[in-house]
């Protein structure tokens, strides 16, 4: 009986773990769109707007996230 309790506990443990990851993991960009970009809401009327900014920020998010990979390579090809 106690072995089972102990397996289904760790069972949810770990599945607990895996959606906390997940929700980490999509978090963080929507963090930083936030915070450094300000899109906390829908500024303007009409989907097509809204959309084009959300798409433009999300791409201004990625290049943020990636900067210290593109910087990486960009003193590593100057020491070369």
């Amino acid at each position: 009986m106690a072995a089972t309790n102990t397996v289904a506990q760790a069972l949810h443990e770990w599945f607990e773990r895996s959606k906390a990851q997940a929700r980490a993991i999509g978090e963080y960009p929507l963090h930083i769109m936030e915070n450094l970009f300000g899109y906390r809401k829908v500024s303007y009327r009409g989907i097509a707007k809204n959309q084009g900014r959300a798409i433009t920020q999300t791409a201004l998010v990625d290049t943020y996230i990636a900067r210290r990979r593109l910087m990486a390579r960009q003193v590593s090809a100057s020491a070369a």
